[in-house]
């Protein structure tokens, strides 16, 4: 039997995950003003007028413009990398979950009702009531999805006496059920 490692070298987690929007600033101040997100680094406008390097390098129209991007922090979680682009193909509709590329990002939370009222206050949609897990390997989450002023989806989650996968693994590093360490 081989011991050969599977994955990526040197693999430590995740860094940031990156998100396109359609204005910065609005997208800023709602990751900042409403979720709790602090603000940290700012790059650009880039663009290559002549070449291929938008399109060789991030898979993008070659005349492409990245406007701005921003990278925010948010508590115990990996960093978000928001961008404003400008292109010629751009798709201005934000993703389904159930389209190809679809997706959401979920913040884990001590108190989900107090959460969801303080998102309706705020004028935030929220996508229907909580769903309570009660069995299985999810048995004890909480969640419900909300999304951003632009559309994006975001959900909430909560598990504070832990998922019931999590009774069996010795795998994760920060579980909302165990002291800080």
């Amino acid at each position: 039997m081989s011991s050969k490692a599977v994955g990526l070298p040197g693999l430590r987690g995740t860094d940031h995950i990156g998100f396109t929007v359609p204005n910065l600033d609005e997208a800023v101040a709602f990751f900042v003003n409403v979720i709790g997100c602090e603000p940290f680094y700012e790059l650009g406008p880039f663009q290559d007028t002549a070449g291929d390097w938008m399109a060789s390098h991030l898979n993008v129209h070659p005349r492409t413009v990245m406007k701005r991007l921003k990278f925010l922090r948010c508590r115990h979680g990996s960093n978000f990398e928001l961008f404003e682009y400008e292109a010629p193909d751009q798709n201005p509709a934000p993703p389904k979950n159930s389209d190809v590329g679809g997706h959401h990002l979920a913040f884990y939370v001590d108190d989900i009702d107090a959460a969801v009222a303080y998102l309706k206050a705020n004028g935030v949609r929220v996508l229907g009531a909580p769903t309570v897990r009660t069995g299985g390997a999810n048995g004890g989450q909480t969640w419900v999805y909300f999304l951003s002023p632009w559309g994006m989806q975001l959900e909430l989650v909560s598990f504070p006496n832990g998922k019931g996968y999590e009774r069996e693994t010795d795998r994760r590093l920060w579980h909302p059920a165990r002291p800080e360490q």
